[in-house]
C-alpha cells in the first residue's frame, strides 16, 4: 500500500482498489462504509474520554488544584471509570414522560455530531466525505442537535427540562446566524464551500494572516458564537445548575445521560475543527513570506499533527472561556447576539466582500 504521513490519498485509494478487486462493487462499498463508520465510532469514543479528562485538568489548573490524580497514572483512567459507572447505572423511566421521544432524543443529539465529523478533513486525503458544499453541510447537520435537545426537554415532563430546552433552542437558533456569517466571510475570500479547497487556498498563508483585520474579527466572533452554540460556559444557560438543576437532561441517567455529555465535547471538537479548517489553515503548516528555511522546517511536520495541534489550541481557548468568565443571564445572552454580534458580523461580511472584489487580500 502507498502510505505517507503527508498525503493519505494513496492509502485510501489502495484500500478501495484492493476491495473492488476481490469482491463485487456492492460489497466493496458496504465494507468501506463499515470501516469508515467503525473508525469514526472509535475516534469519537477515545477523543471524548480524552477531552473530559483534559477539561478536568484545565479546570484544576485554573483553580490552582490537582484534578483527577488517583485512578491510573495522573488520574488518566478516571474518565474510563466514570464511563463504566454510567454504563452500569439503571435507566430510570420517568412517569408521564413521552416514552418514545424520551428514548430517541439522546440518539438524535449524538447522531448529529457523528454526521458532522464525517466531513471534517483531518489531513490531505484523510476525510470520509468531501462535499463541494462542505460548510453548508456541517452547518445543516450540526443544527439537528437542537432538535434532540428540544425533544428531550419536552418529553421529560419536567419544568426545568422544558425551560432548559427552550433556552437551548433560542440560543442555538440565534448564534447560528453569527456562525454562518463568519464562515461565509472566508467562503467569499476562498471562492468555494468545499473544505479541502478552502485548506488548499491557505497553502501560502492562513486566511487569518492574509485576510487582514476583518478576518481576525470574523474569527473572534466565530469563537464566541460557536462557544454559545455548543452550550458551553459562560453561555451554559440551558443547563444552569443554580437555576435548572441540570437543564434539558435533568431526568436522564446512565448511558442516555452519557450521550448528551459526550455530544457536548464532540460538538466542541467539531467547532474547533471548523475554526482550524476555515481560519487557521487546516492541516497546512505555518509559513511566513520570505522565510524559506523556516517554511521548509515547518513542512517536515506531518499535516495531521498540524491539524490536531491547532484544534486542541482552540479547544483550550474555549475551556479557558468557561473557567474564567461568570455565566451570563439569558437576556444578556440574547442581547449579545442580536444587538452586537449579528450586526457586527453583517458589516464585517460586507467589508470582506469589498476586499475580495478589489483583490486587496494577499
Amino acid at each position: 500500500m502507498n502510505f505517507s504521513f503527508y498525503d493519505f490519498t494513496g492509502f485510501t485509494q489502495s484500500i478501495d482498489q484492493a476491495l473492488k478487486a476481490s469482491m463485487s462493487p456492492f460489497w466493496a462499498v458496504t465494507i468501506e462504509l463499515v470501516l469508515v463508520g467503525v473508525s469514526i465510532l472509535a475516534f469519537y469514543a477515545l477523543l471524548g474520554l480524552f477531552l473530559v479528562y483534559w477539561e478536568r485538568k484545565v479546570c484544576a489548573m485554573m483553580q490552582n488544584r490537582l484534578g483527577p490524580n488517583r485512578v491510573g497514572p495522573r488520574g488518566f483512567l478516571q474518565t474510563i471509570a466514570d464511563l463504566i459507572k454510567l454504563l452500569l447505572k439503571e435507566l430510570i423511566f420517568i412517569k408521564n414522560a413521552d416514552k418514545l421521544l424520551f428514548n430517541i432524543a439522546p440518539f438524535i443529539v449524538i447522531i448529529a455530531s457523528f454526521m458532522a465529523i464525517a466531513a471534517i478533513p483531518f489531513a490531505k486525503g484523510l476525510h470520509a466525505m468531501d462535499f463541494d458544499i462542505g460548510i453548508f453541510y456541517i452547518l445543516a447537520v450540526s443544527s439537528l442537535g437542537v432538535v434532540g435537545i428540544l425533544i428531550g426537554g419536552w418529553s421529560s415532563n419536567n419544568k426545568y427540562s422544558l425551560i432548559g430546552a427552550m433556552r437551548s433552542g433560542a440560543q442555538i437558533v440565534s448564534y447560528e446566524l453569527s456562525v454562518g456569517l463568519t464562515l461565509l466571510s472566508v467562503v467569499v475570500l476562498a471562492g468555494t464551500m468545499q473544505l479541502s479547497e478552502i485548506v488548499e487556498s491557505q497553502r501560502d498563508a492562513w486566511w487569518i494572516m492574509k485576510g487582514h483585520i476583518p478576518v481576525w474579527i470574523a474569527f473572534v466572533i466565530f469563537l464566541i458564537a460557536s462557544t454559545a452554540e455548543t452550550n458551553r460556559g459562560p453561555f451554559d444557560l440551558a443547563e444552569a445548575e443554580s437555576e435548572l438543576t441540570a437543564g434539558f437532561h435533568t431526568e436522564y441517567s446512565g448511558i442516555k445521560f452519557a450521550f448528551f455529555f459526550l455530544a457536548e465535547y464532540m460538538n466542541m471538537f467539531i467547532v474547533a475543527s471548523m475554526a482550524t479548517t476555515v481560519f487557521l489553515g487546516g492541516w497546512m503548516p505555518l509559513h511566513f513570506w520570505g522565510l524559506t528555511g523556516f517554511n521548509e522546517i515547518m513542512d517536515f511536520i506531518p499535516p495531521f499533527i498540524w491539524f490536531f495541534a491547532k484544534v486542541f489550541f482552540v479547544i483550550f481557548v474555549m475551556m479557558w472561556f468557561k473557567w474564567t468568565f461568570p455565566r451570563l443571564r439569558i437576556d444578556q445572552l440574547l442581547q449579545l447576539e442580536w444587538k452586537y454580534l449579528l450586526p457586527l458580523s453583517l458589516v464585517n461580511l460586507l467589508i470582506i466582500a469589498f476586499i475580495a472584489m478589489m483583490g486587496w487580500h494577499f
